[in-house]
Order: structure tokens, then sequence, then C-alpha cells
């Protein structure tokens, strides 16, 4: 491990805005925090935004500075990546921004019920091998994670260049009568690329050098009925 590595990791400890639980002290009970994050952590009632496997936090810090009325937690596993978020969020003074380090698996041990308004899910793995369909996180088993932290008509965002994984995102929205508020799969030659769509991750940033495709979609997690996956074979999203 580089010392540069190294160096990030101990520079996360001294942030108060990044929360590096230690996976003992949530696996068997919930997270201190888990309900009680508008209280404890940001000090208001204001809507909070998550940021799913964030990386460097571009959307997080980028959606904090611009809503300042609304609180945004970044999570990702790795530490040297959220890193730069959390430094830039310390330099700028950024009080609606927080970091937590842990899995994606493991929200459900640190929100509870209704206590998350939006989710945003940027260029994550699309996971287009079959036996790895369980870990899209737009599989019918996440989304039921985020139905149960989300308020009632609560927002997923869904940014990537995986037309795969639009596709069958789409294929789940329809099978579960989800509501599609705006979609494109061709967000820079949409109406929509304005706004907060135009944020780019350090990811997105590396696809548009090989000048791909990028797809939004934007949806409500409304039902209260469980969630199915469908049963259309995958190759009919390639």
């Amino acid at each position: 491990m580089g010392k540069n590595k190294l160096a990030k990791f101990e520079e996360n400890k001294l942030f108060d805005h990044v929360i590096e639980p230690k996976l003992d002290t949530y696996l068997q009970s919930d997270h201190e925090l888990k309900g009680h994050w508008h209280e404890k952590i940001f000090k208001n009632n204001n809507d909070i935004v998550l940021e799913l496997g964030c990386g460097k936090g571009e959307y997080a810090v980028n959606l904090g500075r611009e809503y300042p009325n609304k609180n945004y937690i970044g999570i990702d596993i790795k530490g040297a990546r959220l890193w730069k978020g959390a430094k830039i969020t310390d330099q700028e003074n950024l009080q609606n921004i927080r970091f937590l380090r842990t899995r994606i698996e493991f929200l459900s041990h640190f929100f509870g019920e209704n206590e998350i308004a939006e989710i945003w899910i940027t260029f994550p793995d699309p996971q287009r091998k079959k036996r790895r369909r369980k870990k899209r996180l737009t599989h019918s088993s996440f989304l039921k994670m985020y139905q149960n932290i989300l308020k009632p008509g609560g927002i997923i965002h869904l940014k990537t260049d995986s037309l795969f994984l639009h596709k069958y995102t789409k294929e789940v929205i329809a099978d579960n009568k989800l509501n599609i508020i705006e979609e494109t799969d061709n967000l820079y030659h949409s109406s929509l690329y304005k706004n907060e769509l135009t944020i780019k991750t350090h990811y997105e940033a590396l696809f548009l050098e090989g000048n791909p495709t990028i797809t939004y979609l934007k949806f409500q997690l409304d039902s209260e009925n469980g969630l199915i996956e469908p049963e259309t074979d995958d190759e009919e999203f390639l």
C-alpha cells in the first residue's frame, strides 16, 4: 500500500465529517446513527440525499454547494477515494456534507424508515454477468432496501454509461409499476442536460474520452408491495 494512500486514511480520521465505523460495531446491531442523522449530525430537518458508490464524492460536493438547504452523504467503501471529496468539504467548510465509509449492502444498518429523501447512483458497475445479477444496484433486492429508508415518493437517480443497466432498470421499473419522472438514453443530446446533470464524476470524465453515450433515469420508489425482478432474459438488455 502506497504512502499516499496511508496518508489519506490518516487524514480521514481527522475529519469530523467522515464517519468510518468498524464492521463489528454495526453488523451485530444497527449503528447508533440510524434514525438520528438529522438530530445528531446535521442539526436540522432538511432532506437527506445519498450518493451511493460516491468515489471521489463529486456529486455530494457539487450538490452540497448548489443546494445548501439539503444534506448530502457520500457513501463508499474506498477510503482513499472519498478522501478527495472529504478534503474539499473541509477546505470549503461545507456543513451540509458528510461521508460514510461502508458497503452499500449495509445501508439498512445506518438509516431508518423514511430518513432519506433521494438517492443518486452514479456510474456503478453494471454487473453484466447473470450470476452477478443481484449485485446490480437497481436489482429488486437493493430497491427493497432503498424502499425501507426512503420517504414515500422518494426519488432515485441513475446516471450511467451502461445502456445495458439502463434498459435493465427500466424493465425493473415497468414490472413493478413504478413512476419514471425523467429519462433519456442519450443525456448529452437531451434537454435534460442541465443543472445537476452536468456534474461529471471522475469516472464519467474517463468514460467520455471514449465518447460513450450517457443515460439517465429519475424515478420514484413509492410502491408498498414487494418488489419483483423482471423475467426477461438479460440478453434482451444487450
